[in-house]
């Protein structure tokens, strides 16, 4: 009985390790931004699926069971830290004390910007932030910006206060002067004249597993600019306190 479970746990660390590979070898980063974009069913490397699969299984079942080797059946130490059922690889950057990181998914277009530490070393990373202004770009436009910094500390603090461990979902950062007049003439939102939108001060957010109402309040309370609540997002800016929406 022991030896069969030990197979089954090795089993199941085989499947991980093959996972966590097969993600190493089909990631593609978005050009020119540092931005990892959805992995694509692409291998750099030039094998075949099949060949892969089958020369990786082979070398996996050579292995003995793991309790031979003092191995706990924990998986933390092997593949990296999971979060919110998401394997993260463990090559990503470790967040030291003092430094300030943020991990943002674009709704609209489908990137991940993950650890991204953009303070260290008492100032701010300038390819770090190079690459959040790609990720809030205007998505209508493809327009670069840069996002004011003050507007990645409000959002760092929200994602302190909160405890969160899962990406900021960022459903409008930057917004050229074309998008928005569109929106606020054409489509019938309401968007403002002089929106923060337009110069990189706000952004449009939501966090899985967290309300709005709380992320709202927690806005609120940093009294860092504006805040209003919508239906499925929650805005936050630097420019004077206020709040509106069902933040009112």
């Amino acid at each position: 009985m022991t030896l069969i479970l030990d197979y089954l746990t090795f089993g199941r660390y085989a499947l991980h390790m093959l996972k966590k590979t097969l993600y190493r070898l089909t990631r593609v980063p978005a050009q020119d931004s540092g931005v990892l974009s959805v992995p694509q069913l692409t291998n750099e490397k030039g094998l075949s699926r099949r060949s892969f699969l089958k020369s990786t299984g082979t070398s996996f079942l050579s292995l003995a069971p793991l309790s031979w080797m003092g191995f706990s059946g924990k998986f933390g130490g092997f593949l990296g830290e999971e979060i919110g059922g998401e394997i993260i690889p463990s090559d990503l950057p470790v967040i030291q004390k003092g430094q300030k990181s943020l991990s943002f998914y674009n709704v609209h277009t489908g990137e991940f910007l993950k650890k991204c530490v953009f303070w260290a070393d008492g100032k701010f990373d300038p390819v770090a932030l190079k690459n959040v202004d790609r990720l809030f770009r205007d998505h209508r436009t493809d327009k670069v910006h840069s996002i004011d910094y003050r507007l990645l500390n409000l959002l760092h603090n929200i994602a302190q206060k909160l405890g969160a461990q899962k990406p900021i979902h960022l459903v409008s950062g930057y917004r050229c002067l074309e998008t928005n007049n569109r929106l606020r003439l054409n489509e019938g939102y309401g968007v403002a004249k002089h929106s923060q939108h337009t110069l990189g001060r706000a952004a449009d957010i939501y966090i899985e597993g967290y309300s709005l109402r709380k992320i709202g309040q927690i806005a609120l309370n940093l009294k860092s600019g504006g805040v209003g609540r919508y239906d499925s997002f929650v805005h936050v800016d630097t420019g004077r306190i206020r709040r509106w929406g069902r933040m009112a």
